[in-house]
């Protein structure tokens, strides 16, 4: 299947990740590819509950200018054992060119191991945009205003 909005990412494998597969997606429309942790065969990482880890991938990539990397949790480890990517999204900016690295936490109530080729996270491509920041004296009036925090509420106001 041709897909028109596909843009070339050059990507390394690392020593430490040769005999692993490239991030894929898993599905035709998937949005993220798979990263896979690059941790030793011998040595799975272990993460006790209320605990984290920064895992390793075993690639490194070149984005191309205009485009960040977002490493998102996966659902299934999520809902499953509560294992998330602790600062998610993590931002991989175009012009870094180190180790895909996940910060996984675990607030599930069990430990859980992270073994070699597990999938451990997703890594969703977009597009950026630089602001340019105009200050101003004042900003134009909304409805919400300076509402904070749940100032919105919890219903829905359609309809």
């Amino acid at each position: 299947m041709s897909n028109e909005t596909s843009i070339e990412v050059r990507i390394v494998r690392l020593p430490h990740g040769r005999d692993l597969p490239l991030p894929q997606y898993q599905s035709a429309l998937a949005a993220g590819l798979d990263l896979l942790a690059a941790v030793p065969a011998d040595a799975p990482v272990e993460i006790p509950p209320g605990g984290r880890a920064v895992i390793p991938t075993g690639v490194a990539i070149a984005l191309p200018p205009g485009s960040e990397g977002q490493v998102r949790p996966r659902s299934g480890l999520a809902a499953r054992h509560g294992v998330t990517v602790l600062n998610t999204p993590g931002t991989i900016d175009a012009d870094y060119r180190g180790e895909l690295q996940v910060i996984l936490v675990n607030i599930g109530s069990d430990l859980f191991v992270v073994s070699r080729g597990m999938r451990i996270a997703q890594l969703v491509i977009a597009p950026i945009q630089h602001a340019k920041l105009v200050e101003s004296g004042s900003l134009d009036a909304t409805e919400r205003a300076a509402g904070g925090l749940g100032s919105t509420g919890l219903e829905s106001k359609t309809g």
